[in-house]
């Protein structure tokens, strides 16, 4: 259990936004995100492929336009758009404007057709996916104090932390009353998702027509993690969170709060076997037939079980905001209800 206040900690809002994002924070390090986890976008260039293929369904559901948007939030060093642009099919990619959204500095050699940009562009009609951003999104902790009153956590920059101030009324009171309520039992922790659910309106609101998806690890209302999930990582190392700027800071996001009207809760599983990713083995006919055709198809078979293997990444929550257009259209799922936003 947490100490009761005794120091002069910070809300962990406060304290991971300047470890991740000031002057010398982590995102900012020349190596880049990719230097010390790996992301659906690492594990394999067919999740690229299937992001493309969306983005091509969302062009089909807008009738094909113009200009069409690729909004890339949480860019990291631009792999994803990277990879979706060279997936394209080549009339698509012709009309396709490409932006990176990220706080850090344009890497050098990233592909000239990409627009980096700190904040995603007005107005845009196309496909805004945010993968594994949500969680990089600071917001508060909470701990239930020994009479099981909700208290903010506070964390001096060496990960030592102490009880706050109670929260019992207020917006943040609302959000865990509804979202996140918790037992009044001594040392159970919640995390304050207001931040996430205004990031995640601001982004999709940016968007005239299309669709907007958030991929990242998710947990709904019914099963919350009673001690929540606040964590850090390090050269491909779990590590406690410590707010200097060594580690990234990272918390599972509920999806189910951020969500707006007309939204789909899906598993990556789902949603990537709905862009035609499949983990199935090639037929064994194909090894007699064509042998180096066959070990490039177990080798994609196997990238496949990975991004969607259960227990891994493909139980990663999809959160896809129709704007002006239909789920079923985009991912091809018999959505209850799904009517045009």
């Amino acid at each position: 259990m947490t100490n009761e206040r005794c120091g002069t900690g910070r809300g962990w809002r406060e304290a991971t936004e300047e470890a991740l994002y000031g002057p010398r924070g982590f995102y900012r390090r020349p190596e880049g995100p990719a230097g010390h986890f790996r992301t659906s976008v690492h594990a394999s260039p067919l999740f690229a492929g299937a992001v493309a293929r969306l983005l091509c369904r969302v062009d089909e559901a807008l009738g094909g336009t113009s200009e069409l948007a690729f909004v890339d939030m949480g860019a990291g060093r631009g792999e994803l758009v990277t990879g979706v642009l060279g997936a394209l099919p080549a009339e698509v990619a012709a009309r396709t404007r490409a932006y990176a959204v990220e706080r850090a500095e344009r890497p050098a050699g990233l592909d000239h057709r990409i627009e980096w940009c700190a904040h995603p562009p007005k107005g845009v009609t196309g496909l805004l996916f945010a993968n594994e951003w949500l969680d990089n999104v600071p917001l508060d902790v909470v701990e239930a104090d020994t009479s099981g009153v909700p208290r903010h956590v506070l964390v001096e920059q060496d990960g030592t932390e102490e009880l706050g101030e109670p929260v019992v009324d207020g917006p943040e009171a609302e959000w865990l009353a509804r979202w996140w309520p918790l037992a009044g039992e001594p040392g159970l922790r919640a995390e304050v998702g207001l931040p996430r659910d205004a990031a995640w309106a601001a982004a999709a609101g940016t968007l005239e027509r299309g669709a907007a998806v958030a991929v990242d690890y998710a947990h709904c209302r019914a099963a919350r993690p009673p001690f929540g999930t606040l964590t850090g990582f390090r050269e491909g190392r779990e590590t406690p969170p410590v707010p200097d700027g060594s580690c990234d800071i990272t918390a599972h996001v509920a999806l189910d709060a951020c969500a707006l009207p007309g939204a789909q809760l899906l598993t990556q599983r789902e949603a990537l076997h709905a862009l035609g990713v499949s983990g199935g083995r090639p037929p064994l006919s194909l090894a007699a037939a064509d042998p180096a055709a066959y070990v490039r198809a177990l080798s994609g078979a196997g990238e496949a079980a990975e991004l969607t293997a259960a227990g891994g990444l493909g139980d990663f929550g999809w959160l896809v905001q129709p704007v002006g257009v239909r789920v079923r259209d985009l991912l091809l799922v018999d959505v209850a209800d799904d009517e045009e936003q």
